[in-house]
């Protein structure tokens, strides 16, 4: 079952959304050569319960840290560590924020100084595919749409769509029905209304789609070794426009 929020529930998730993209924005900032993983993970963690929130990840499931962190061919999932930042590193950051009782969660991948041209081809593909998939929330379209239009735009660009891995509702819980597929035929599944609220999340590689899972049991990387992306931000139904509760209120660094 699809819970749909109140106004009054969609504004509080839009205060804990605003806490992970000023997260996303500080960090962003911090994501230079030299700066290990676990060092944003304090930092994250800091800032969080600063404003009065709660670092989501922490503990979900035994996941150990508040964030994750995954460089380069690791799409999710990934433990802050000792891992160093070097020049030509992406880096994927993947925030969750429960404020007031709700949870807003949001992903951004990080270019580390200089990148290559092919990587920035594929920032800017999985950018494209993630807005591609807002735009379809919108009421009276279908859970599949989305997952149609993050497949057809990651595919233009030459991309291959991880799927083994979903975007998903989001609210009360930091996974809630349904599940949202990035690829598959348009017109199907659970007709969007107003009150729903989603992590859209586009998570493409540069190769292949297939994935390994790390002996931590937490990192998926790609099993070819190839680049991957992840983009994603919360999405709230609304009569009109989709809204969306984690964008950002501060520039992030691109």
């Amino acid at each position: 079952m699809i819970i749909r929020k109140s106004e009054q529930e969609v504004e509080r998730m839009a205060r804990a959304g605003a806490v992970v993209a000023d997260v996303l924005a500080l960090l962003g900032e911090r994501a230079r050569p030299g700066v290990t993983t676990e060092e944003l993970d304090a930092l994250a963690d800091e800032y969080i319960r600063s404003q009065g929130g709660k670092p989501t990840f922490k503990g979900y499931r035994g996941y150990p840290a508040s964030i994750c962190t995954s460089p380069n061919d690791m799409i999710v999932h990934g433990i802050p560590g000792p891992y160093a930042l070097a020049e030509g590193d992406v880096l994927s950051v993947d925030v969750g924020v429960t404020l007031d009782g709700f949870v807003a969660d949001s992903a951004y991948t990080f270019p580390v100084g200089e990148i290559s041209p092919d990587a920035e081809r594929l920032l800017d593909g999985c950018r494209s595919a993630l807005a591609a998939g807002i735009e379809q929330c919108r009421a009276g379209n279908h859970v599949s749409d989305i997952s149609h239009a993050i497949q057809a735009v990651t595919e233009e660009h030459g991309f291959s769509v991880v799927r083994s891995l979903v975007g998903h509702g989001v609210g009360r819980a930091m996974h809630e029905e349904p599940q949202i597929p990035n690829y598959g035929e348009p017109g199907r599944g659970a007709v969007l209304a107003r009150g729903m609220t989603f992590a859209i999340e586009p998570m493409i590689t540069a190769g292949g789609a297939d994935v390994v899972v790390h002996d931590d049991g937490w990192s998926i990387s790609t099993e070819d070794g190839s680049l991957s992306a992840h983009f994603e931000h919360t999405v709230a139904i609304t009569e009109d426009e989709p809204r969306i509760l984690t964008a950002a209120r501060t520039a992030v660094r691109t």
